[in-house]
């Protein structure tokens, strides 16, 4: 495992120094993070078609992020990733995700997705990346749970759908040496165990369709987020260290009631603040030796968030297990290793 890195969606803004990525790369070295996750949907943080057009950039940003002793862990699309698709229900909403040369054209926004999607393949390659982390996009979203029921082959027909738009991205992530590592998380038809394995059956097991995995979008569902790991952890390619509490009362549960984020029964919360067992975690990802990088994900309805990521760096490296290269009982090995006769056998038996 890598790290801690951070991730500077959360965090970017138009006041130093959080305005240039420069100097959140210093910010964030001054915490104790070795690592940045870079998010493209502005270009005055990171230009992403030129990243993909011209290795040189690509190298420039590299060096000014190694200037101040860090790299990046992968780039996110996760806004573009929505609008690959995206129900015209959420128009409105997501609009603001879109270019603003198609953000009146929702009908455009798969097609400019999808060439977003593309570009991140190519930047990835030109900075070495091995990884990278966005969200599905959700045709079905609004089905979930269904009044009136849903049509018969209506969810094939979705993820069908789904799968014909991302094929073709996949397949360039492929060619770029990239795993693409779907956030599992509520809004996307990627949102718990089952729908990734749909999903990955789609697109015929395709060897690109991976994992980012967060904790807190699992426990909020109430699923097993351990038990996740132990199944899917050959897919998990990334993973977010972000914590969340679930505490349901005879007035809401999991869906909230409308609620605002500090009074719903689930919220997220900074590391070490929620109900995750992180130290099972990090054992499951030692065990299964994961090797990509843990990056703290700030989102906390009740701490400031630069304090959130003063404390992270520290609760990631304390987390990170080296994992050992003898076992414990080796002091007591007798060098015995006649097995047949340990077994009490003979020669001709």
């Amino acid at each position: 495992m890598q790290g801690p890195a951070i991730f500077l969606a959360q965090f970017a803004g138009s006041a130093p120094p959080f305005d240039r990525l420069d100097t959140m790369a210093q910010w964030a070295a001054e915490l104790g993070y070795i690592g940045i996750q870079v998010p493209t949907s502005d270009p005055k943080l990171f230009d992403l078609q030129l990243a993909a057009e011209s290795r040189a950039y690509c190298d420039e940003i590299a060096g000014r992020i190694a200037a101040a002793g860090l790299q990046i862990s992968e780039l996110s699309t996760h806004l573009q990733g929505q609008l690959v698709a995206a129900h015209p229900a959420y128009a409105p909403q997501f609009a603001a995700f879109a270019d603003t040369s198609v953000r009146a054209q929702p009908e455009a926004w798969s097609k400019w997705a999808k060439q977003q999607l593309l570009y991140a393949a190519k930047a990835s390659a030109h900075l070495g990346l091995n990884a990278h982390a966005t969200f599905s996009g959700a045709l079905l979203w609004h089905t979930v749970y269904p009044w009136p029921q849903r049509p018969d082959g209506l969810v094939a027909e979705g993820f069908a759908e789904l799968a014909r738009r991302w094929r073709p991205i996949l397949d360039a992530f492929d060619a770029a040496g990239v795993d693409v590592c779907y956030e599992i998380h509520p809004g996307e038809d990627l949102h718990d165990g089952a729908s990734f394995e749909r999903f990955v059956a789609a697109v015929d097991g395709h060897a690109r369709a991976c994992i980012l995995y967060d904790p807190s979008h699992l426990l909020l569902q109430q699923l097993d987020y351990a038990a996740f790991i132990e199944l899917y952890h050959e897919r998990i390619k990334a993973f977010h260290v972000k914590d969340a509490e679930f505490r349901p009362s005879g007035r809401a549960g999991v869906y909230g009631g409308y609620q605002s984020w500090i009074d719903r029964p689930g919220r997220f919360r900074s590391p070490g603040d929620g109900q995750i067992d992180f130290k099972r975690i990090f054992s499951l990802f030692a065990q299964y030796g994961y090797a990509g990088w843990a990056v703290l994900e700030w989102e906390c309805c009740l701490k400031h968030p630069e304090d959130g990521a003063r404390e992270g760096a520290p609760f990631i490296r304390e987390h990170m297990i080296r994992t050992t290269d003898q076992q414990f009982d080796d002091f007591a090995a007798t060098g015995a290793n006649d097995n047949r006769r340990i077994l009490g056998l003979a020669d001709d038996d």
